[in-house]
């Protein structure tokens, strides 16, 4: 048997609360008849439970409220088989909270409390150095400090630990964290926001993706929306094309699945979020399980899975490995 990749993600727990209606309110309005759903949220978990959906041994490091929805999620990583031993209960914080408004065309309205998701410190992170060293992969997201995901980075860095970072929620990155990301996932707002480029093409793209080469990271997957994703490492670039998928509907409680119209596997966010982890053993590109695809419905409560037989992906839907370009643009981390 093949052995399980071990992957630590360090990161935010949310829980998400959605109001889907016929219409968005306007300031000082109320709009009755909205549909309500809750599910479990934060990018750093929705790695997590991806992970581990794909097979991966995973450990999830973060912080949560000593609250009920604290209790919720713990209970639901264990369910997931995800190691929960990695997260902190906050008694002077609650869990982090997305209040999400959904209307019949999908546009929303997103307001998040952290909580106890700005309350991860380095020094926490210092702690939990021994998990970190001994992962085949790190998985980062910006919704806890910079601080400690550049403590986080580091960590991993000097221990030859390949560190995949998606920098959202957009933010401006240091060059010393900058240096420690094996694979940079921005979308072309992120990319913007860290290059100064504007992103309006592959050719733009390229030149963001060179830039951020030029500061020390080793590879940058930059995510066009329907185009797909454009790969560009020292040895070149190629554009992956997205893929359409079948979407299939998963319900988290009851595991039972259900046809839904087909999403591109490039489209990032489709509905409230997909997400789709990273698979791959230390020094190569790794091999997914084939399983149906997934995609995202009302409330985030599906993920994009698999693509292809063989994918490296990230949270939000940025998979960006398949078999379809020379594996020598990816040369181990």
């Amino acid at each position: 048997m093949a052995k399980r990749p071990r992957i630590v993600v360090v990161g935010s727990v949310n829980t998400d609360m959605v109001v889907k209606g016929k219409r968005l309110p306007g300031p000082g309005e109320t709009v009755s008849g909205g549909r309500f759903l809750m599910a479990g949220g934060g990018k750093g978990a929705n790695q997590a439970v991806a992970a581990a959906r794909l097979g991966a041994e995973v450990t999830l490091v973060a912080k949560v409220g000593r609250d009920m929805l604290g209790d919720q999620a713990i209970a639901n990583f264990g369910r997931e088989g995800i190691r929960t031993d990695g997260i902190l209960r906050d008694p002077e914080q609650h869990t982090g909270v997305a209040l999400i408004l959904v209307d019949q065309a999908g546009e929303n309205l997103i307001s998040v409390a952290s909580g106890a998701n700005h309350a991860l410190t380095p020094e926490e992170i210092t702690q939990a150095a021994d998990r970190i060293r001994g992962a085949d992969v790190l998985m980062l997201q910006l919704e806890t400090p910079l601080a400690t995901v550049s403590r986080a980075a580091q960590i991993a860095a000097a221990a030859g630990v390949p560190v995949i970072l998606n920098p959202a929620p957009a933010a401006p990155l240091p060059d010393d964290l900058l240096r420690c990301v094996a694979y940079l996932t921005p979308n072309e707002t992120e990319a913007e926001l860290l290059t100064g480029i504007p992103v309006r093409d592959e050719a733009s793209a390229r030149q963001a993706a060179e830039r951020l080469l030029a500061v020390g990271t080793r590879h940058v997957i930059v995510t066009l929306g329907a185009k797909g994703a454009q790969i560009t490492a020292p040895s070149g670039t190629v554009l992956v094309p997205s893929t359409p998928v079948e979407a299939r509907r998963y319900d988290g409680g009851r595991r039972r699945l259900q046809r839904r119209p087909g999403l591109g596997a490039g489209r990032r966010d489709a509905a409230a979020g997909s997400r789709a982890p990273s698979l791959f053993g230390r020094g190569a590109v790794g091999h997914a399980p084939r399983r149906p695809a997934f995609a995202a419905d009302e409330g985030g409560v599906a993920r994009i899975c698999t693509v292809a037989g063989r994918v490296i992906a990230v949270d939000s839907g940025q998979w960006f490995v398949c078999n379809r370009f020379p594996r020598s643009l990816i040369p181990s981390p």
